[in-house]
């Protein structure tokens, strides 16, 4: 087991490395400015040469990178340009809104995928089982931003059992903030628990045909009985890629969902700052989104190994 978490983080490190390559190379080659943007463009260019410098931009490409990366491993992300800020900070008053977001919307997809999958599963051709494939094809089919909109209207504003949008701030206390980010995470997980209830589906029938399952029915196992006991564990790796796969798209891409109710989470973070031109912030918050991705990935690879103990062998 060692052997094979030592080569899945040597494995994490490098992608790091890639990725923070390919981040700061894709951000240099945009068009623009940042020093032009902040100051207008009737700023003098004695002005703008000043105010590059005081921001390192007339500094080679090599050596902003290599300052950017050895602060972010000391955990100094640099200073906004245009709010003057330690980005590090901002961060972690935008992670606030967003982790909790995601992980509630994780929680909903898994608490509605899971039952609905096994349901479906236990089910196989019936009108049940027809009835949730159809519904879970409508889930994933239906874009969470026209959905996001849809709930606004039916419960903020004709119902006004729920704000329109806003975050009340975890000092206003902890049910009114989940209160707020109900209707955001409802919105961000019902298309992924549709995802997952096929997956799970998918591969629990898939198990339930293999022959240790048809060795345990023999044996006097029910169908109930057999896919409790050992179908469910066997079929959960591809539901453990899609959980992994969905945590990071739920704290990555809910830019569409915290500007639809206006949430100051990381998604709308980026937008602004690319509205700005605000390239450190940029640079700073995607690679820690994808160090979160990274991250995942190789905390669901370690769970491989504990649900199939052939991995550990094998690796």
């Amino acid at each position: 087991m060692l052997r094979y978490t030592l080569t899945r983080l040597t494995s994490l490190i490098l992608s790091l490395v890639a990725a923070s390559v390919v981040i700061f190379a894709a951000i240099e080659v945009l068009p623009g400015d940042p020093a032009s943007v902040m100051l207008g463009v009737n700023a003098q260019e004695d002005t703008l040469a000043a105010l590059r410098t005081e921001l390192g931009l007339d500094q080679a490409p090599a050596e902003r990178y290599v300052t950017w990366v050895s602060g972010m491993v000391h955990g100094d992300f640099g200073v906004s340009y245009t709010y003057r800020t330690p980005v590090a900070q901002m961060i972690v008053d935008r992670l606030q809104v967003s982790l909790p977001l995601a992980l509630y919307a994780l929680a909903l997809t898994v608490l509605i995928a899971f039952p609905v999958g096994i349901w479906a599963a236990s089910r196989r051709g019936s009108v049940a089982d027809v009835s949730v494939m159809g519904l879970t094809q409508l889930g994933v089919a239906v874009p969470n931003f026209w959905f996001a909109m849809l709930m606004v209207l039916v419960f903020a504003i004709n119902l006004q059992w729920f704000s329109a949008g806003g975050f009340a701030g975890w000092s206003e206390g902890p049910l009114l903030a989940i209160k707020s980010l109900t209707l955001p995470a409802i919105a961000l997980a019902l298309p992924q628990a549709s995802i997952l209830a096929r997956v799970m589906r998918s591969a629990l029938l898939d198990t339930l045909s293999e022959d240790f399952i048809r060795t345990a029915r023999a044996k006097g196992l029910t169908r109930r009985q057999a896919l409790w006991r050992h179908a469910l564990r066997n079929a959960m790796i591809p539901v453990l890629t899609i959980i992994g796969m969905q945590f990071s798209f739920l704290l990555a891409g809910g830019i569409i969902i915290e500007n639809v109710f206006y949430l100051p989470g990381l998604g709308r973070l980026i937008f602004q700052a690319i509205s700005a031109r605000d390239l450190i912030v940029v640079e700073s918050v995607v690679m820690l989104l994808v160090f979160a991705v990274v991250m995942v990935n190789f905390l669901v690879e370690l769970a491989y190994a504990f649900v199939d103990p052939r991995l550990r062998v094998r690796r």
